[in-house]
């Protein structure tokens, strides 16, 4: 494998992971809004829609972030490949 090829394959990886955490972020974040003002919420309508709605984020919002590592593994070659590039030429214009 090719030190370029082995750079895209790092920032990828790097990539989906953070997605992976800002996901379990998400959730949480989602999830603990949800429970602490569950109490406070006085009618069983309101309580189905703010469920219903909290459901569509994480479920949108999931989604939306599991689409976008998939375009990038798809094109990583050239999504990464055109960072590196860039950031190497940078590199090399400031010695």
């Amino acid at each position: 494998m090719s030190d370029l090829q082995q750079r895209v394959e790092a920032l990828y990886r790097s990539d989906v992971r953070g997605s992976m955490l800002l996901i379990v972020c998400l959730w949480a974040t989602i999830l603990f809004v949800l429970f602490m003002t569950w109490p406070y919420i006085p009618d069983a309508g309101i309580k189905l829609v703010v469920a219903v709605a909290a459901g569509a984020v994480l479920i949108f919002n999931t989604a939306a972030i599991l689409a976008m590592v998939n375009h990038y593994k798809e094109d990583k070659d050239f999504i990464y490949g055109l960072d590196i590039k860039n950031a190497d030429a940078y590199r090399n214009r400031k010695s």
